[in-house]
């Protein structure tokens, strides 16, 4: 599955980072964030439905994907919110829609809420946003980082393709699960997946969680039914906490929605992009 590629860059003050735009030059901008330890690639399905309409962004955080990754980077929710304030600056985007998935929908409320980021709309699909999260297995990688670091390849990758493959809920077939685990496969990949795991600190969630009453643009809240990784009792959690906000739960998915059911999430995502209110 090789169609799926971002063939720009931008030098972010956390790495080169790869991203890519579909769809009409002049069409209303929207912006997709993936989650960890994911990628992109996850939106594929979804970016190619918005841009028949939107002009679509996309693009690998630092640590992940097609973008760099190296020893000493900083990949926590901290420095993402502050690369993704600098990329649409970049992209001279003044307020776009925005969609984030997982753990890109605390980079996004951070970028939001702390460095005064504009959007348009917010489009959180089973997002990383509310305190208490991190499975157990996150969290036991997360105290021995250094431990996983050094498990054989053959096992790590094993690993990996478990853990990426658990979080949707039918199940994901072979040459996307795959993808999805690719980028994690070499050794430079190693050392950046269990690297992005011993960075992510419920702290980054915390500094925020507070502020989610003050949000004052259109949100809304997307959560697979299915999902084991973020229980859908936060998506009703969240979305009582912004106001206005719309909870959408989708059946016969997963955390991994947008691979799980990506017709219905689009529909969903469509309609609140031309909803004018």
């Amino acid at each position: 599955m090789t169609d799926w590629q971002l063939t720009e860059s931008f030098r972010s003050t956390s790495g080169m980072v790869r991203w890519d735009r579909l769809g009409p030059e002049d069409g209303e901008p929207v912006v997709l964030l993936h989650g960890t330890p994911f990628s992109s690639f996850v939106w594929r399905e979804i970016a190619q439905a918005l841009a028949q309409q939107y002009q679509v962004f996309v693009w690998d955080m630092p640590g992940y994907g097609f973008s760099e990754m190296r020893h000493g980077q900083d990949v926590s929710l901290a420095a993402q919110g502050e690369v993704f304030t600098q990329l649409l600056g970049h992209w001279g985007l003044s307020a776009p829609s925005v969609i984030a998935h997982d753990f890109g929908g605390a980079v996004a409320l951070r970028a939001h809420l702390l460095h005064k980021a504009a959007y348009r709309r917010l489009a959180l699909v089973d997002p990383v946003a509310l305190a208490p999260w991190g499975s157990p297995f996150f969290r036991l990688v997360r105290q021995n980082a250094e431990v996983f670091e050094q498990l054989p390849p053959a096992l790590h990758r094993a690993l990996v393709r478990e853990y990426i493959g658990s979080a949707s809920f039918p199940g994901l077939r072979a040459d996307v699960a795959e993808r999805l685990a690719a980028p994690w496969s070499d050794l430079g990949g190693q050392a950046a997946f269990y690297r992005q795991i011993a960075q992510a600190d419920q702290r980054y969630t915390d500094d925020i969680q507070k502020r989610y009453p003050q949000l004052d643009i259109p949100v809304t809240v997307c959560w697979g039914a299915e999902d084991t990784w973020i229980p859908v009792a936060k998506g009703y959690e969240l979305a009582s906490a912004i106001p206005g906000a719309q909870l959408t739960v989708i059946g016969g998915a997963g955390h991994l929605v947008s691979v799980d059911a990506p017709a219905v999430l689009a529909s969903t995502l469509l309609a609140f992009l031309r909803d004018l209110r």
